[in-house]
């Protein structure tokens, strides 16, 4: 994996996906988009927005390799019903040689309320092995370049968040048992 490209000149900062729109089949019960389908409208708009880098679907053909989800965190802010159309935005927020570290928003594409919000970790994998690999040197360029583009964006808020009971003191929580205490994840 060491082909050679060149990288490209610019990002959109952040980058923002093409227009999607809210399928009727994807509505619950409860007559708003089923949290299950907000995931689909993010990857959609991952791919479009890591492709821009050399990672699309034509990267994992060639190269034979991918990025895999490791981690996300969707907060749902605002409900989404059928046939609305969003867009969404995505800023690299960091990087090393094998991991992308990157925050979305999905937005109403004509009102522009943040609908939901998510942080990812995602891990290259060699796709013969199914093992963590480094990203060629010609990706890490073009992370580089995205990376200080969105490096000049704010820092988004929500970024780390963790889940959790409001109110509840980390004396109590020392008092569960430790099979029940979060312990986070490392990847």
């Amino acid at each position: 994996m060491t082909d050679e490209r060149t990288a490209p000149i610019f990002f959109f900062a952040p980058f923002v996906s093409s227009t999607m729109r809210v399928d009727r089949a994807w509505i619950d019960y409860n007559g708003h988009l089923n949290m299950a389908y907000y995931h689909v409208l993010f990857d959609r708009a991952v791919e479009e927005g890591f492709s821009v880098v050399g990672l699309g679907e034509d990267y994992m053909e060639e190269r034979g390799a991918s990025y895999f989800a490791a981690e996300a965190h969707i907060l749902y802010k605002r409900e989404l019903r059928a046939l609305d159309e969003v867009r969404a935005t995505l800023q690299l927020i960091d990087y090393d040689e094998k991991r992308l570290h990157f925050y979305m928003e999905l937005r109403h594409a004509s009102e522009s309320w943040v609908a939901a919000s998510c942080e990812h970790l995602a891990l290259h994998v060699d796709i013969a092995t199914r093992k963590v690999t480094p990203f060629p040197d010609d990706i890490l360029r073009n992370l580089a370049v995205m990376k200080a583009a969105h490096g000049r964006l704010a820092r988004p808020a929500a970024l780390g968040r963790v889940i959790g009971v409001p109110g509840r003191s980390e004396a109590s929580a020392r008092e569960m048992p430790e099979a029940l205490q979060a312990t986070g994840t490392r990847h």
